[in-house]
């Protein structure tokens, strides 16, 4: 009879085939990664792997989630600095990351959504729609904290800030992917970004 594995290690476990899925998206895009790749990076079996996931598409979109909840909780606030701080914090590590593009997964997502079943069968992948309003509820929660403890005078709703700016996001990392990080100024782009979101925040302490 095999051993019991707990809870614990099989979190552990997923959790390394994620990170060893991710470096294999990286360095091969989506449509040139396969099942046999992760298992070569990761060192493990086929029983092990498909233990976890039923094919590539079942990693890449839980890859996707493990990155995306990063992303999620760098944007949670702490209670060391006023909201604004935090929000310039976090563009500016946005910065970095931009400027990193190519060791981000930009091209296999990119790759993903035109070549494979997602085209055809969306309602398939209800996560797509998901994990966007995640990311943007997250903004949003921060500017209603914001709003709530008087730090924020928005002049625009914040559903409308959020949607503006994980689209004006979303669109220099795919600008920047494709051109490079010289031609679209990143440090440039996000001093605007800024400027921007102070306009439409109106944080009390800028003021």
């Amino acid at each position: 009879m095999s051993p019991k594995v707990s809870e614990e290690y099989k979190r552990e476990k997923k959790n390394e085939l994620l990170q060893a899925a991710r470096r294999v998206f990286i360095r091969n895009g989506y449509t040139h990664t396969t099942m046999q790749d992760i298992m070569d990076e990761a060192g493990v079996s086929r029983g092990a792997l498909y233990s976890y996931f039923d094919n590539i598409e079942h990693v890449f979109m839980e890859v996707l989630q493990f990155d995306d909840q990063q992303d999620i909780l760098l944007f949670e606030p702490d209670d060391q600095s006023s909201l604004w701080t935090h929000v310039t914090n976090w563009i500016k590590q946005q910065q970095k990351n931009i400027e990193a593009i190519n060791q981000s997964l930009l091209l296999s997502k990119a790759e993903f959504f035109l070549s494979s079943n997602y085209v055809r069968n969306k309602e398939n992948f209800p996560y797509i729609t998901e994990r966007y309003q995640r990311i943007v509820d997250a903004i949003k929660s921060v500017i209603q904290k914001g709003i709530e403890q008087g730090e924020f005078q928005p002049r625009l709703s914040p559903e409308s800030i959020a949607l503006y700016l994980v689209s004006f996001l979303d669109g220099l990392m795919l600008n920047t992917f494709q051109l490079g990080s010289e031609r679209t100024n990143v440090n440039e782009q996000l001093t605007v970004l800024l400027f921007s979101l102070k306009e439409m925040l109106c944080p009390i302490e800028e003021q």
